[in-house]
C-alpha cells in the first residue's frame, strides 16, 4: 500500500509573522454571499437560486507572496545569471527535478543560528549509511516548523551555508529542501552580522545560486513524520507562474508499506 505524507504547511492568515510582513490574507465568500455577487453580475436576483436554497458556489481570494508558505526559490531568486546564463524562473525548472528519490538528514539536535557544515553532513549520512547519488532531493530536518503560528518562527532555526550547499550541489543534488523559514541561518541575524562586517556570511547558501545552478524548497513540515530516512519519494511541483522567482508547492513524501 502507498502512504502519503504531506510536507506541505497549510496556507493561513496565523503564520505570526505579521500583517505586512508576508502574512496570507485570505478573503471567504461564502454561499449565500456568493449568491448575491453572482446574481449581480448574471443580472439575476438572489431569490433565482431558491431552488439551490438561496446559495450559491463558495469561493476564496488568496492574496501571498511567491516566498510565502512552503514555497521553491527558482536560480532567478538568487540573482538574474546562473553559471553565465540567464537564470531560470519558476515556470522554466525541469519537472524531473521535483521529484525523485528523498533522504532526510536529521539536524533537529542544532541550535538556533547555528550552521550545518559539510562534515557534519557526511556524518549524518555515515549515520544512516546512505551515499548520496544524482538527483536525490535531500531535506534538512530542524523541527522549526512546529514554531509556526509564533513570532519566533522567522528567526529559530540553524541553517545551511555557501560549502555545505556546494557540498551537495557537487554531488549531483539539484533540488533540496528545509523545514524552516529559510534555507540560510535566520536572517535577523545575518542582518546583524552584515551591520558589523560580515558581508561575505549575508545569504551566502542563496547567493551561491548565482555561481552553481540548484534550487530549494523553504518551508516544509513533518520532516520529522517520516518514518525512514529514505526508501521514500519526494513530489514538490511548483506552480508555473510566468517569469517568477519562486512559487508554493504541495511537497509530499510518499512511499510503499
Amino acid at each position: 500500500m502507498t502512504r502519503f505524507i504531506d510536507i506541505s504547511a497549510t496556507v493561513t492568515t496565523l503564520t505570526g509573522i505579521g500583517k505586512g510582513k508576508g502574512e496570507p490574507e485570505i478573503t471567504y465568500v461564502n454561499h449565500e454571499e456568493s449568491a448575491t455577487t453572482r446574481a449581480a453580475l448574471f443580472g439575476l436576483e438572489p431569490t433565482d437560486f431558491s431552488h439551490r436554497g438561496g446559495k450559491y458556489a463558495a469561493v476564496e481570494r488568496v492574496s501571498i507572496g511567491t516566498h510565502d508558505t512552503t514555497h521553491m526559490d527558482s536560480p532567478y531568486h538568487f540573482g538574474p545569471i546562473t553559471e553565465g546564463k540567464p537564470s531560470k524562473t519558476i515556470d522554466q525548472i525541469p519537472l524531473e527535478w521535483c521529484y525523485g528519490d528523498g533522504v532526510v538528514l536529521d539536524f533537529h539536535h542544532k541550535k538556533t543560528g547555528e550552521s550545518i557544515n559539510p562534515r557534519e553532513i557526511e556524518e549524518a549520512l555515515v549515520k544512516i549509511d546512505y551515499t548520496l547519488k544524482p538527483r536525490d532531493i535531500v531535506l534538512i530536518r530542524t523541527d522549526a516548523y512546529r514554531f509556526v503560528g509564533t513570532p519566533e518562527y522567522a528567526n529559530i532555526h540553524p541553517g545551511m551555508t555557501r560549502e555545505s550547499t556546494l557540498w551537495l550541489i557537487e554531488r549531483g543534488i539539484k533540488l533540496m529542501g528545509i523545514d524552516a523559514w529559510g534555507w540560510d541561518r535566520p536572517h535577523k541575524l545575518m542582518v546583524e552580522e552584515l551591520k558589523s562586517g560580515k558581508r561575505e556570511q549575508f545569504w551566502e547558501a542563496h547567493y551561491l545560486g548565482n555561481e552553481r545552478e540548484y534550487i530549494h524548497l523553504e518551508r516544509l513540515e513533518n520532516l520529522d513524520k517520516i518514518p525512514r530516512p529514505f526508501g521514500f519519494k519526494v513530489i514538490a511541483f511548483p506552480i508555473k507562474i510566468a517569469r517568477a522567482s519562486g512559487s508554493w508547492v504541495r511537497a509530499v513524501a510518499m512511499m510503499e508499506e
